[in-house]
């Protein structure tokens, strides 16, 4: 025990290991995954208090944990915000007056003081900044005789409520998936819809036979029909050549159409007919390669910024970014990490390769000086105290400062020089580890309060009343997305977790849904909660007191 304390490196190796372990256990098809290390650090810490992680280790994890969402996510966030802001607003001070009501009511019912409430509450929803916000407003306005044990009653109704803080969002994204009898991969229609996922793209050869369609220019036709296609091989009278905006179909000629299924079957009910002909086969005046975007000078620009066509006689038909195909257009951002499939002639290959990177190795390595200046901007912005009526100070912390940089930064791509984006990998390993390190420090500092708080004799009856107030908020939360608003069970699983503002919720949720969906949904009302938990949790007990 003494190494263990002596060595918090050995501790944090300790509970990723065993977290690891025991996130992979199934139970019912279902398992923790990285959340539990959130688990493993609690009971680790309930071993001995000295056994907690510094402060340093989950404010640094939690801190790159939201900054990698907040950049993948920044433009589906201010997309979601354009259009559907008033319900993100609503998914996020509804739930959470209904359970400040609840907790009121509990109150007035079993006597409970207003620190301890105002802990649960933050508790309840998994939120440490809340936490600290109310400790703050009870050093200024509490009795200074009396500051110590408020202070310790507010941490024993965090702590108390804390885990099932955790637990029941889980236990309610796999009760009311299985009540509902939701399959994910069956939500496919009403994600597309919302701009959450790309159909699969195919390709196909079309012989033109309609003469209505010579005289017009390809990029009118286009334009005319409202094709969502790329247009690549071009072959007439044993020639091949690239489709251009310019290009005019001759009777006979055989071009190449990249798309979905519904539009590849709406351009070949324009043009003609389909042709057996494969044309990406034939190699010998026009190649393809996928090439991989590690040039950070170009990433970030828009497709029709790059002038392929005019510099290398070239055209993008196809991008993979993760595990994701994308239908280039003329305004799609190029991001490091992007797999690009490339048309051109055999001999401009090479050149092509060497304009876009094409590197491995420049891949693997992040730009310590964007990823540094972001996590700076957002700490700072973290520390600004926004004065708010009636004395209190508000502050973004370590989780809403990054976050909210992240999302600025993730939608503007790039400012001059400096590519704010990351690859798509390394994102995701930066995301792991930091999501990893803020379990594990959390998990060891409440451990031991955990495990007072059942020794002091009303720990059960605090724990339920956390319980019941997430468990409630909660089910009326999904149950109204689900059945009123019709919003897919994929995104409310994200709302769920991004309304608790907990990373591990996140995790399980992705998990579940085998895609990055949630993730939209977490990003969409992630910033909204954190500010409005201070809000209500300081208004509660500020009220209680009154």
């Amino acid at each position: 025990m003494q190494l263990l304390i002596e060595n918090p490196v050995l501790v944090l190796c300790i509970i990723a290991a065993l977290g690891y372990v025991v996130g992979r256990i199934t139970i019912g098809g279902t398992s923790l995954g990285v959340a539990a290390v959130l688990f493993v650090g609690l009971a680790i810490g309930a071993l001995d208090p000295r056994l907690k992680l510094p402060d340093i280790v989950y404010q640094l994890g939690l801190m790159i944990f939201v900054y990698t969402i907040g950049l993948s996510a920044g433009p589906t966030f201010f997309h979601g915000l354009r259009e559907q802001g008033l319900r993100n607003v609503a998914f996020v001070f509804g739930p959470l007056v209904f359970g400040a009501l609840l907790l009121v009511a509990f109150q007035r019912l079993l006597g409970l003081s207003p620190t301890l409430v105002a802990g649960v509450f933050a508790g309840s929803f998994t939120n440490t900044p809340a936490l600290a916000s109310v400790l703050d407003y009870i050093r200024q306005q509490a009795d200074p005789a009396l500051r110590e044990q408020l202070l310790a009653e507010t941490v024993v109704g965090y702590s108390a409520a804390y885990v099932m803080g955790v637990i029941g969002p889980i236990l309610v994204m796999l009760a009311m998936r299985a009540v509902w009898r939701v399959d994910y991969t069956q939500e496919v229609d009403a994600l597309r819809k919302q701009g959450l996922l790309h159909e699969r793209l195919y390709q196909r050869s079309v012989c033109v036979t309609n003469p209505a369609v010579l005289a017009t220019p390809l990029a009118q036709l286009v334009r005319a029909n409202h094709w969502q296609v790329v247009f690549g091989r071009l072959k007439r009278q044993q020639h091949l050549s690239l489709a251009t905006g310019q290009t005019c179909f001759a009777l006979g000629d055989v071009v190449g159409v990249v798309g979905t299924s519904e539009q590849i079957e709406h351009v070949t009910a324009v043009l003609g007919e389909i042709s057996d002909e494969q044309l990406q086969r034939d190699r010998s005046e026009l190649d393809y390669r996928r090439i991989f975007v590690s040039n950070p000078n170009v990433a970030g620009h828009r497709l029709s910024e790059l002038h392929l066509p005019e510099r290398f006689g070239a055209i993008v038909t196809r991008i993979k970014r993760g595990d994701t195909e994308l239908l280039p257009r003329g305004d799609t951002v190029l991001e490091l990490g992007d797999r690009v499939r490339v048309v051109t002639e055999p001999a401009h290959m090479e050149a092509v390769s060497t304009f876009l990177g094409d590197s491995y190795r420049a891949l693997s390595e992040v730009n310590i000086l964007t990823l540094s200046l972001g996590l700076l901007l957002g700490v700072l912005l973290g520390l600004v105290q926004i004065p708010l009526p009636g004395g209190v100070q508000l502050a973004l912390g370590y989780a809403g400062g990054p976050l909210v940089v992240a999302l600025i930064l993730g939608t503007f791509e790039r400012s001059g020089p400096l590519v704010w984006t990351l690859p798509y990998n390394a994102n995701l390993t930066l995301r792991q580890i930091g999501l990893v390190l803020f379990l594990a420090g959390v998990g060891t500092r409440a451990g031991s309060a955990l495990l007072a708080t059942f020794t002091e004799g009303n720990g059960v009856q605090i724990v339920l009343v956390g319980a019941t107030v997430t468990l409630s908020t909660m089910l009326l939360t999904i149950w109204v997305g689900y059945k009123l608003l019709h919003i897919p069970l994929s995104v409310l699983v994200g709302i769920l977790a991004g309304l608790q503002t907990h990373p591990a919720l996140l995790s399980f949720a992705t998990q579940q849904t085998g895609n990055d969906v949630p993730e939209s949904g977490y990003a969409a009302v992630y910033p909204i909660a954190i500010i409005a938990k201070i809000l209500v949790a300081q208004l509660l007990l500020g009220w209680l007191w009154r």
